[in-house]
């Protein structure tokens, strides 16, 4: 089993123990997920623990939209639960990059992509490959294409 996903489950059966029912019924939602992931396919896997990591990114960003959701809804109270279950997974995610360091990177990604002849709005594709392994985890792709869009832009 790997890393993540053992401490994900030891994770859980404190939360059980201490009777935490958000973070309890926040990891079994994920812990869910990532069995979906495993069984989906031809066969069952076992996943890396990256593979862990992008079921986790992808349960967060879930919660992030539906807080937005239910916050545009009026239903404040089901937006909390939402954020506070994105604060619980938060925490098996690696440091977000804060907007300067994103803009940092983006800009050495750019100034690359120009060395190598990429020219213009064209040149988003290859800043994205350039940029996109460097990020990987610690920014939401939509952050990243708009820091692109924007770098690209200014010129």
């Amino acid at each position: 089993m790997t890393t993540l996903k053992s401490r994900l489950q030891d994770d859980l059966t404190a939360a059980i123990k201490e009777r935490d029912e958000l973070r309890s019924a926040t990891l079994r939602m994920t812990l869910a997920a990532i069995t979906t992931e495993e069984v989906s396919g031809k066969s069952a896997r076992e996943l890396t623990d990256d593979e862990v990591q992008k079921v986790i990114t992808r349960e967060a960003k879930k919660r992030r939209e539906a807080a937005e959701a239910f916050a545009g809804g009026g239903r404040g109270e089901q937006a909390e639960r939402e954020r506070a279950e994105g604060e619980v997974l938060a925490d098996y995610l690696p440091q977000q990059l804060t907007d300067e360091e994103l803009d940092a990177l983006v800009g050495e990604a750019v100034a690359d992509a120009q060395a190598q002849g990429a020219e213009g709005p064209r040149a988003m594709g290859a800043v994205m490959k350039i940029v996109n392994p460097k990020v990987q985890g610690r920014a939401e792709g939509g952050r990243v294409a708009a820091a692109v869009k924007k770098r690209l832009a200014a010129g």
